[in-house]
Order: structure tokens, then C-alpha cells, then sequence
């Protein structure tokens, strides 16, 4: 019989294989062994001009940016310090100055 790891979600040793998903059947959480990041790994995001963008950079912004549910705008050449990286669609967790805390997409931003 062979070692399957544990469920990453609960920690449970019962986890079986599902076809190419591995299940717990304690928290039914399912995921796939091969082709995921490991937990805790670094989060690869890059800029508009293909730049590494990490933790704590200053970023500008390249484009006019409507935002949703408000008639206010943040300007082209608006410049953002501090920046926190997240996973997800919206890659950069900040708050720019004049709007508040909001979320960014890397693609139109260029590190400063």
C-alpha cells in the first residue's frame, strides 16, 4: 500500500484516491497531487513590463482605473508604497492615497 500524504485542509491520514484528485473523507476536500503550489511558496507576480514585483515595492499606475461602485478615479502616474502581494485575480493588496484600501491587478501597474 502506498503512503498518501494528508489532507492539507484538516490534517486527516484517511485521505484515498479519486481518479487524479486525492480525497478526504473527513472534510471531503479534494485536491489534485501534481501541478499545485505547495502551501507558504512564494507568489510569482510581475508588472506591466514583466518586472518581479515583491512585498513592500513602490508601484505606478500606467492607466486610468474607474473604480467599481464609485464615481472617483485613480489617475494615471499615481504612485503606490507599500505594497502587499495575495493570490488571486486582483494580485496587489494597498492603499493609495486620496481612495483608501483597495486591490490591484499587476497588469497595470509598473514598479517604480
Amino acid at each position: 500500500m502506498s503512503a498518501l500524504p494528508p489532507c492539507p485542509k484538516c490534517s486527516s491520514a484517511l485521505t484515498y484516491e479519486d481518479g487524479p484528485l486525492l480525497v478526504c473523507p473527513e472534510c471531503a476536500h479534494e485536491w489534485s497531487l501534481a501541478g499545485t503550489p505547495e502551501e507558504g511558496a512564494p507568489v510569482l507576480v510581475r508588472d506591466s513590463n514583466g518586472n518581479v514585483l515583491q512585498d513592500g515595492d513602490t508601484v505606478t499606475v500606467i492607466k486610468d482605473l474607474k473604480i467599481k461602485g464609485s464615481s472617483q478615479v485613480v489617475k494615471v502616474g499615481t504612485r503606490v508604497k507599500n505594497i502587499r502581494l495575495v493570490s488571486g485575480d486582483h494580485d496587489i493588496d494597498c492603499r493609495v492615497d486620496g481612495v483608501g484600501p483597495m486591490q490591484l491587478k499587476s497588469a497595470f501597474v509598473k514598479k517604480a
